[in-house]
């Protein structure tokens, strides 16, 4: 039985921290937790890059759907429990490490580079890389992101969770900027289980957000990240 359905795209810094609060909960409390895909390249398909995001962004997103095509042979080859492991493994490649200050057009992220140390690190065959150029991949990967559009809604972003899945309710968030500390975290999610619980939720919602405590945005642990306005759920140059 599966306790609860986490979509993820693996460049996102607030599916990261969130997933990292999922995955303390779900070890404390016994939780079973589905993995499953959404991409942001594909959930912005519509939009023009130049004009609505910063520079960076349609890079860093065509990253996430090219690791998505890797994570997606690893569910064949290792299954969910695998997919598990190679987000946290992928997460933390990206999220825990300095700012990379490449070049708009480019991110190391969607490369063999990047990954090539991840799938050795965890014993994997380096052969799953060649998935990052598959888009054959990508039918599948639309199909769980319109699956997390039709349970949340059109206008969310990422991570969308789903409570007692398949007839639970799903909604996008909680996002968060720090992790809460383990001895918190079970308690701070209790509150989540509690509006999850009531059928008539539909949104809580703040696009103030702290600058992720992420090595990634320059934040170090312990360190506050500046207020920004994420309005639209990035910080996008116009709505």
């Amino acid at each position: 039985m599966t306790d609860l359905r986490f979509w993820f795209d693996p460049v996102c810094p607030f599916a990261w921290l969130t997933s990292r609060w999922v995955e303390e909960v779900a070890r404390q409390r016994q939780y079973t937790v589905e993995w499953r895909f959404i991409s942001l390249r594909l959930l912005n398909a519509h939009v023009d890059y130049a004009s609505h995001f910063p520079p960076e962004y349609e890079a860093g997103h065509t990253a996430g759907l090219r690791l998505l095509r890797v994570a997606a042979r690893v569910r064949d080859e290792h299954g969910d429990a695998g997919v598990g492991r190679f987000y946290t493994a992928v997460g933390h490649g990206i999220h825990d490490a300095e700012p990379s200050g490449g070049t708009p057009g480019h991110d190391r992220r969607g490369t063999r580079e990047f990954l090539a140390p991840v799938l050795a690190d965890l014993g994997w065959s380096a052969d799953l890389a060649d998935a990052l150029d598959d888009e054959g991949r990508d039918a599948l990967v639309q199909a769980e992101t319109d699956e997390a559009l039709a349970l949340a809604g059109k206008d969310v972003g990422t991570p969308i969770l789903q409570f007692a899945p398949p007839d639970g309710l799903a909604f996008f968030g909680p996002v968060i900027s720090r992790l809460p500390a383990p001895e918190d975290a079970v308690a701070l999610w209790d509150h989540v289980i509690g509006l999850a619980a009531f059928p008539g939720f539909t949104e809580l919602k703040r696009s103030l957000r702290e600058r992720p405590q992420l090595r990634s945005y320059g934040v170090a642990p312990g360190e506050v990240g500046r207020t920004e306005d994420w309005h639209g759920g990035s910080r996008r140059q116009k709505r």
